[in-house]
């Protein structure tokens, strides 16, 4: 049986939490995108503390609270509603995404703002802009593991080449099923801020050749020699954000980042810098990046992407949580 899928954990605050100080809307709350008015300005309160909204992401159209949500009612209907470019006064723009929960009758409940960049208290934020046909591409983007330009990807040949050069139909090595053809090879180039701002692992911090620049929740395998993690097993898998520390890991913030997607028939397991990581999974999330025509073509082959047995192995953030865990990690996986 496939592992069932782990909710989306989104960081979100609630719409009383942000409200208009300055236009049209003065003293509303966030409202939907039918009652959103460009160039009203917006401030977090000085109170307000992220929640935790736990979405499910199943196989259907429609995204769902799921189970152990910090906000929302398990099982309520989530529609995504659109995506806010909002300016600061430092004049760097902000995206951030609007959510809406249903109640049993089809009405609004809630209404969350998920931002994808770090928003301070206090601060007026001008509404510049609202995109409601490009939400749900940006909430894929997102959801999206992603290499950063020039990691070197390891071919069945043996052959390791920046992944820029790569092209559909090139066989690259997997863990699980050998030497297995691209399918489709994504490419965005964004800003390096919030949701967006890769991690760092440096040369050598687990046994990487060169520095391994991905997207924030992209997961790394780890077979352990030993589970000094308390896991229960030698096999895990760690989103490379719960490895930060400062120094071996780190966030690089600022300017932009050219983001490369690798598309496989299965969700597998390649090689980058010499060590494991995952390839694109499709899921409710991350479906609309692809392009049309090419969900269309592979309609019989993308389901089998909640089939693979790796996906058992993601650690719990608590168990990775720890300052020495990148230590723990290389020295339990030495050669």
């Amino acid at each position: 049986m496939p592992a069932d899928r782990p909710p989306l954990q989104l960081p979100v605050y609630e719409a009383p939490q942000f409200t208009v100080v300055e236009g049209t809307n003065l003293g509303d709350p966030l409202g939907f995108a039918d009652e959103l008015l460009p160039d009203d300005v917006y401030e977090l309160s000085k109170e307000a503390r992220p929640a935790r909204l736990a979405v499910d992401p199943s196989d259907g159209t429609a995204f769902a609270v799921a189970q152990g949500s910090g906000v929302g009612r398990p099982g309520a209907p989530l529609h995504l509603d659109c995506c806010l470019t909002l300016m600061g006064p430092d004049g760097v723009p902000a995206e951030a995404l609007v959510l809406v929960e249903l109640d049993e009758s089809g009405h609004v409940e809630a209404i969350y703002l998920h931002p994808m960049a770090r928003l301070a208290p206090r601060v007026p934020y001008a509404l510049v802009g609202i995109d409601r046909a490009g939400a749900r591409r940006r909430f894929a983007e997102v959801g999206c593991v992603s290499f950063s330009r020039g990691t070197r990807i390891t071919l069945a040949s043996g052959a390791q080449i920046p992944i820029e050069e790569l092209r559909a139909g090139d066989r690259v090595l997997t863990r699980d099923d050998g030497a297995q053809p691209l399918r489709w090879i994504g490419q965005s180039t964004v800003r390096a801020v919030g949701a967006f701002a890769p991690i760092v692992i440096t040369a050598g911090a687990l046994h990487n050749a060169a520095d391994l620049v991905v997207s924030p929740d992209h997961r790394l395998f780890v077979w352990q020699r030993e589970d000094r993690l308390g896991a229960g097993r030698a096999e895990v898998l760690v989103r490379a954000r719960h490895l930060v520390n400062g120094t071996t890991v780190h966030v690089r913030e600022g300017g932009f980042v050219d983001y490369f997607q690798l598309l496989f028939d299965r969700h597998q397991i390649i090689y980058a810098e010499g060590i494991a990581a995952e390839s694109l999974l499709v899921d409710t999330q991350t479906r609309p990046v692809l392009p049309e025509t090419l969900t269309k073509a592979l309609s019989n082959r993308l389901p089998g992407h909640g089939a693979a047995p790796h996906l058992d192995f993601e650690v719990q953030e608590r168990l990775i949580r720890r300052p020495d865990a990148v230590d723990l990690l290389r020295r339990a996986s030495a050669r």
